[in-house]
């Protein structure tokens, strides 16, 4: 895990294209099924789209069917932050970078065993690394 990343949003602004800002930095989403990890299958690793931090593993990527790569553990514990969310008239756990913050997606409890975890994370906050 990297160290903590502070940057304007003027700076994120010119690093990032505008569907990312959107995605990680106005709490965006990806209309669903359309992003590019929801159906990838190779082995690597997930990474934040902003720092580079280690997310997640292909090894416990599976196919939930709810149109966004999901996953049901995170590559390395604190990775990411969980926050409660109450927009769009619900209550969630937001899932946030936990170097630079990024909006990633949200967390759930209806995944796979062992964990029973979703985490259902939109693929523009994603890169990807063999």
């Amino acid at each position: 895990m990297k160290t903590k990343i502070s940057k304007t949003n003027d700076e994120w602004k010119k690093e990032l294209s505008k569907e990312v800002y959107n995605i990680c930095f106005l709490k965006g989403t990806e209309e669903p099924f359309s992003g590019k990890y929801n159906n990838h299958s190779e082995l690597g690793i997930y990474e934040c789209i902003c720092c580079e931090n280690k997310l997640f593993s292909s090894i416990h990527k599976y196919d939930s069917g709810s149109g966004w790569p999901s996953f049901y553990d995170l590559i390395q514990e604190n990775s990411v932050d969980e926050n409660i969310d109450f927009s769009q008239g619900m209550k969630r756990i937001e899932v946030t970078c936990h170097n630079c913050e990024a909006h990633l997606g949200h967390l759930f409890f209806d995944g796979p065993e062992p964990t029973k975890k979703r985490y259902c994370i939109n693929s523009a906050a994603l890169q990807f690394k063999k």
